[in-house]
């Protein structure tokens, strides 16, 4: 009885840990999947400022009877055909989850709108534990490492002064949802009280 505990008390903290960790995003930042306005800025923009991982949640909300999302490759992706989809979603509240790292293609089913820029790549990178797909692309080769010509020491008496990277900036805000982190914290925390109260 005892090991059963312990094993439930383990699966419940990883089972919170997982739902803690992964994101919702809503596209654009609004959710609003529709033909963007020409001041505003373009899902590709949003979408390069945002940090996707294995496991998180893209959130799309439309009229259903009105336009779609299609997951494509990047051929119909680049020539906007709504005839050549890997998914098609029409239900107007769309969640697409994130199974594995690389590259994703959408775009609306509606032609038209396609054609106005309503589509969006996003780049997800690999999962938070470290491992990527079997279906994530290879790497792109690495660049040879430079090679360093050795100066002199400077003469005795003068300070050498020598350029020095600054130190990388952090990474932009996710955008993803806090609200539905810290419900997902939230629930997470009762079903393991819950567990506790049971055994």
């Amino acid at each position: 009885m005892a090991t059963h505990r312990g094993l439930a008390i383990v699966l419940a903290i990883l089972l919170t840990l997982t739902i803690a960790a992964a994101s919702q995003f809503k596209v654009g930042g609004s959710g609003q999947w529709t033909s963007p306005n020409p001041n505003s800025m373009s899902y590709n923009d949003w979408a390069e400022r945002t940090r996707f991982q294995v496991g998180d949640t893209l959130l799309f909300s439309y009229p259903p009877d009105k336009d779609s999302v299609l997951l494509v490759d990047r051929n119909a992706y680049n020539s906007c055909d709504t005839s050549s989809f890997i998914d098609q979603f029409k239900d107007g509240s769309t969640a697409f989850t994130f199974a594995r790292s690389g590259p994703f293609y959408f775009i609306s089913g509606n032609k038209d709108n396609c054609k106005k820029d309503e589509k969006l790549i996003v780049v997800v990178m690999a999962g938070r534990n470290g491992r990527t797909s079997l279906l994530a692309p290879s790497p792109s080769p690495s660049l040879p490492p430079l090679t360093s010509t050795a100066s002199s020491p400077p003469p005795k008496g003068q300070i050498e002064v020598s350029p020095s990277t600054s130190p990388p900036s952090p990474p932009p805000p996710s955008g993803a949802s806090s609200q539905v982190v810290g419900f997902m914290s939230t629930l997470g925390a009762a079903i393991l009280a819950s567990l506790f109260y049971i055994l």
